[in-house]
């Protein structure tokens, strides 16, 4: 069988009337549908966003879900959602029940103090204690505490005896408690400093920081006066509780009233206390070398308790001597030289 010539059988019934059939002219393809009709459509259409490829995947955070540890904690209702389909119904069935209502509300209520208490103390002093993160001077820092936690236990371990392991443990839970007092009385002079050296203009702007500071501050102090206030409520209360009292009936509910805020707010000086040490409560956004010159005048203030409340540390003169002011030194010579590190690079001057 021929595809070509006079014998093609796909060539139409004649040539035309002057001659035969001329080359048929190129033509380019043109925009347009298909001669063919139109299309498929392919099956994977383009993104509306193209991105390069590859690119990393980034996991989406969920709301509520943030853990224990940071973000918010999650509701009472979505934990119960989430922990619903990995308990069984017959666990359920016995957390609800009436005779489990004694473990099962307490741990409730507990948790959702808790959960209210760290929301106040997070917003009243959040994790930013430097108004400048400069990550060589943080390291320095920690260098600088690891280098003298070492140091102390190296001395204790040569020259301490029995007792003197029990003094250096109680002085330093007597730090513990002692540090917010001390901070609380120890920021205004050194606001008071860094005001009689500022500008005026730069004053105006630091009394509304200094505002911030205050509200924050009398939260903190505001709780730890009411703690011991509602305690001795609580001890009056169970005193008064006696058969031959008329008020018998209501004493109970009037001490479940009264231990109901104590615990909360024995939850918010947990999770405050630890942020408002750090921040200076939150002297930090007044001054950005504010916490630096706290942190000098703090240690000399210990040193000197210390000093007063036990005494020397164990022994020759000469360690001794190293030990009482190497310390203080060492911070002072750190918070100079961040001081210094802020004004030169950062333009922070204590004179502004």
């Amino acid at each position: 069988m021929s595809f070509g010539g006079p014998t093609n059988p796909y060539q139409p019934p004649g040539p035309p009337a002057h001659g035969p059939y001329p080359p048929p002219p190129y033509v380019p393809p043109q925009p347009g549908p298909a001669p063919y009709g139109y299309p498929h459509p392919h099956p994977h259409p383009p993104h509306p966003h193209p991105q390069p490829y590859p690119y990393p995947y980034v996991p989406q955070p969920q709301p509520g879900r943030g853990g224990l540890r940071g973000g918010e904690w999650p509701s009472v209702r979505e934990l119960l959602r989430q922990g619903q389909p990995r308990v069984s119904g017959c666990v359920w069935l016995v957390l609800l029940a009436p005779c489990t209502w004694f473990v099962f509300l307490p741990l409730v209520l507990g948790y959702s103090f808790a959960r209210s208490a760290r929301i106040r103390a997070r917003r009243l002093f959040p994790h930013t204690h430097r108004a400048v993160d400069d990550r060589r001077v943080t390291r320095v820092q920690q260098v600088r505490a690891w280098t003298a936690a070492a140091m102390s236990l190296l001395l204790l371990a040569v020259y301490g005896k029995p007792e003197d392991v029990t003094e250096a443990q109680e002085q330093y839970m007597m730090r513990l408690v002692v540090t917010p007092p001390l901070l609380l009385l120890s920021a205004p002079v050194v606001i008071a400093v860094l005001f009689r050296w500022a500008s005026a203009e730069t004053r105006s702007a630091m009394r509304a920081r200094v505002r911030v500071a205050l509200r924050s501050a009398r939260w903190y102090v505001g709780a730890v006066m009411a703690v011991p206030l509602l305690g001795g409520v609580i001890i009056m209360l169970g005193r008064n509780q006696t058969p031959s009292s008329g008020s018998a009936g209501a004493a109970p509910w009037l001490i479940l009233a009264t231990a109901l805020p104590l615990a909360w707010l024995l939850f918010f000086l947990g999770f405050a206390t630890g942020p408002a040490v750090r921040t200076g409560f939150n002297t930090a956004a007044v001054h950005a070398a504010l916490p630096a010159l706290l942190t000098g005048t703090l240690v000399w203030e210990f040193a000197a308790m210390s000093l007063v409340a036990g005494g020397l540390p164990p022994g020759p003169p000469l360690i001794q001597a190293l030990a009482v002011i190497g310390g203080p030194a060492s911070v002072t010579a750190v918070v100079w030289w961040e001081i210094r590190r802020l004004r030169t690079l950062y333009g922070v001057t204590l004179r502004a």
